[in-house]
């Protein structure tokens, strides 16, 4: 196993190439103690070593060290991993690992957003963001059928109207051209076309 390159990532850590394929990030120090050199040949005990104890024990403090200030979901913290240059089966496991303390759940995390954004987003909207933080569709219909058994309802009308409330738009005296804006910027935050429709052009409003 041949060190083809040693690349830089910050002052204190460099990213290892092994036979020109990404291996791992290590700290600059470590480079010394585990005799890593470009150009070189690899100790198989040093790479047993760095890979069966090294990382796996510093991607699993990563991971708990993030989930101390806040929840993450399953993908989140996946790809701060990534990020961190972890390679993928050091991921896994740093993954499993915190996950079999409960401390990642993503039906948990998708339950607790949705109820703290219910009165301020549309679904439409609310399921596009926990889209995006990696929630499945199977996990994300379960959290809305237990919200909803626990009581949970929304008023897009509502919503609607507290933010034409807060543009200053009133239907009544808007002309096409405000309309036609207040309808993108609506659209854009997830309601529907009939809803937003509703609302813009309600003469009772």
């Amino acid at each position: 196993m041949t060190v083809t390159r040693i690349e830089e990532v910050t002052k204190s850590r460099v990213r290892i190439y092994i036979e020109e394929e990404e291996a791992f990030v290590l700290y600059k120090g470590e480079l010394r103690t585990f005799h890593i050199r470009e150009g070189e040949d690899v100790a198989q005990e040093s790479y047993d070593t760095i890979m069966g104890e090294l990382l796996p024990k510093r991607a699993k403090l990563r991971a708990m060290n993030l989930l101390k200030s806040r929840e993450y979901t399953v993908k989140q913290l996946y790809d701060k991993l990534k990020a961190g240059g972890y390679p993928e089966e050091i991921i896994e496991e740093a993954l499993a690992y915190v996950e079999s303390f409960h401390y990642t759940d993503d039906l948990r995390y998708a339950s607790a957003f949705i109820t703290s954004h219910e009165s301020t987003r549309s679904r439409r909207r609310i399921e596009q963001d926990l889209m995006t933080r990696g929630i499945g569709r199977e996990t994300l219909e379960k959290a809305w059928r237990e919200w909803e058994e626990e009581g949970g309802s929304q008023d897009e009308q509502a919503m609607i109207h507290r933010l034409l409330e807060k543009k200053h738009f009133h239907p009544q005296t808007a002309d096409q051209k405000e309309k036609q804006r207040m309808y993108g910027f609506l659209i854009r935050k997830g309601f529907s076309g009939e809803q937003v429709r509703k609302a813009i052009l309600a003469d009772d409003y």
